[in-house]
């Protein structure tokens, strides 16, 4: 490997020319792909192999066109103080933001009027109006989340205070301000560190440019393979790390063997022959890392996970070609001017690096001791981690989502703003059953009368339980109902999925480290042709972990 490595970098220096326009190419290529493939869809999102899954598959089988699993909003209104909803001013407030809403977007479902479902607080002072969408919250345009807000600003402006929760406010992830941000770090780091502009500048250019070739063939590909609009997020955030890192580790070499006194080419193929066996290496941990996720058994997150493997594979490719071809451009430059100065023997005195690595090996049980207690110490608080994913209870106290949800809590109560859907595989006996059982469970609130498909041999029942969406009583509740309930009863909705989403990752997790670690430690005794040097490797990542 490393004599192959060795000639490779030799070769990419020499061709400095070529393999530099080949990357350019490659990079214009696949950007032209991006910019003239379709715009990528939000990856549809399931949980193969759950009981919240098989619900959602037998309403699309039983309700057709009904768009369950697509995007809600709820419009919530509050009177002013010593005002109730039920005044005709603030009815017919409502009831124009209603058909604002039905007319505002041809992704409309459907829009309930607070008035004929009563859903209005008790003390008459909150309402609110369901919005459901055709679409995912992600699929939505941004006209369409506009129509939504303007027809709620609209009531607002008559005195009612508005505010909206729901997924259908979801927006895709924007890359772009905190990348910028990290790079510009990066920039600053590599300056002090090497006093080198143009060292420092090589490991952030071919970085932007791993990185731009990978999500540029993401983008291109996205549409065809399904992939989602997030999927370049996570590759951009891992192909940004690892570019940096690779780059660094060949042209750390390369200006050690300068200093060393050997020639350009020679330095180069030397840098590449022993940093670039540490590059193929580390990626291919990453590349393990990153696949393993299929494990989980996510079709989302199996996507992401080989989308961000094939960017670092491209980063390990630039940094055994393009680096080389960039080097041969910046001669002796990549040094900066001190140590361009500096005599042979100033390279006698040790650096920081060298003193820390003697103070360890004079030490070597104290600092692990310190270390593993230390390390210890720190992972306390995972003893009691409880898994979750976050709802609009999670978000900063400013927003209308939180606010809206705060208000629902107000109004009917926390179990209201995750409402369990519980889909009966049967006839109305069967429903009616089901309904009067699960109204008899501690932690529910209300039950609502089924809703019934066409062919009368499938129901819908809402569930309020008494709890807020993400607390344990609330997933002590579904649990409770799928013991309680018979195979032909199904709990679905936003908060189930939920909930079986983190206990399928909390579940894969033990599998996932013992594949990860396992490829890793045989991958890492075919390089070192060791044991030891393996093992201590795969415990210091799980104590990391």
């Amino acid at each position: 490997m490393a004599t192959f490595l060795y000639k490779l970098g030799r070769f990419a220096f020499r061709r400095r020319r070529l393999v530099a326009l080949l990357w350019v190419a490659l990079f214009a290529l696949a950007g032209v792909a991006a910019s003239s493939a379709p715009t990528a869809a939000s990856s549809s999102f399931s949980i193969p192999g759950t009981e919240a899954q098989k619900a959602f598959d037998l309403l699309d089988e039983r309700f057709p066109g009904t768009s369950v699993d697509g995007a809600t909003a709820r419009v919530v209104f509050k009177a002013p103080e010593g005002e109730k909803m039920t005044d005709p001013a603030h009815r017919a407030e409502v009831e124009k933001a209603v058909a604002a809403l039905e007319s505002g977007s041809d992704q409309v479902a459907s829009v309930v009027d607070p008035y004929r479902a009563k859903a209005i607080s008790r003390d008459g002072t909150i309402a609110y109006t369901q919005v459901s969408y055709k679409v995912s919250g992600m699929e939505l345009a941004e006209k369409d989340r506009e129509a939504l807000t303007e027809a709620g600003e609209k009531a607002e402006g008559a005195g009612l205070t508005v505010e909206i929760g729901g997924d259908a406010l979801q927006a895709a992830p924007e890359t772009g301000a905190s990348e910028v941000i990290g790079v510009g770090v990066a920039a600053v780091v590599l300056v002090i560190t090497f006093g080198s502009l143009v060292a420092a500048g090589l490991p952030l250019l071919t970085a932007i440019i791993g990185v731009g070739i990978g999500v540029s063939t993401i983008t291109a590909l996205a549409s065809t393979l399904d992939l989602g609009s997030t999927t370049a997020t996570l590759a951009t955030m891992i192909g940004l790390a690892v570019g940096i890192d690779y780059a660094l580790f060949i042209v750390s070499r390369y200006r050690a063997e300068l200093a060393e006194g050997r020639d350009h080419e020679e330095a180069a193929g030397r840098a590449t022959g022993t940093a670039g066996s540490a590059v193929v290496f580390a990626g291919l941990t990453v590349v393990i890392a990153l696949v393993g996720l299929a494990v989980v058994n996510i079709p989302m997150l199996s996507k992401m996970g080989f989308a961000a493997a094939g960017t670092v594979a491209i980063a390990v490719l630039i940094a055994l070609t393009l680096i080389p071809a960039l080097l041969g451009f910046a001669g002796r430059r990549v040094l900066g001017r001190k140590a361009r100065k500096l005599t042979a023997q100033a390279g006698d005195k040790p650096n920081m690096g060298t003193r820390w690595a003697r103070f360890v090996l004079r030490r070597p049980v104290a600092v692990l001791l310190a270390g593993v207690v230390g390390l210890g110490a720190v992972a306390v608080p995972a003893a009691s981690l409880e898994m979750g994913l976050p709802d609009d209870g999670s978000q900063p106290t400013s927003t209308t989502q939180r606010k809206a949800y705060d208000l629902l809590s107000e109004g009917f109560g926390p179990g209201f703003n995750g409402p369990l859907l519980i889909v009966v595989d049967g006839d109305k006996a069967a429903a009616d059953r089901t309904a009067k059982e699960i109204a008899g469970l501690d932690g529910v609130a209300a039950v609502t009368p089924a809703t019934y498909n066409k062919a009368g041999d499938t129901a819908m029942i809402t569930v309020i339980p008494e709890d807020r969406p993400s607390s344990t009583e609330t997933e002590d509740l579904v649990h409770t109902i799928r013991e309680t309930s018979g195979d032909n009863v199904h709990v679905t909705g936003a908060t189930a999925m939920n909930i079986d989403f983190s206990q399928r990752m909390n579940d894969a997790l033990v599998p996932y480290l013992a594949l990860v670690v396992g490829l890793a430690f045989l991958l890492l005794m075919v390089v070192f042709r060791s044991v030891l040097v393996p093992l201590k490797a795969a415990l210091g990542f799980l104590l990391s972990v």
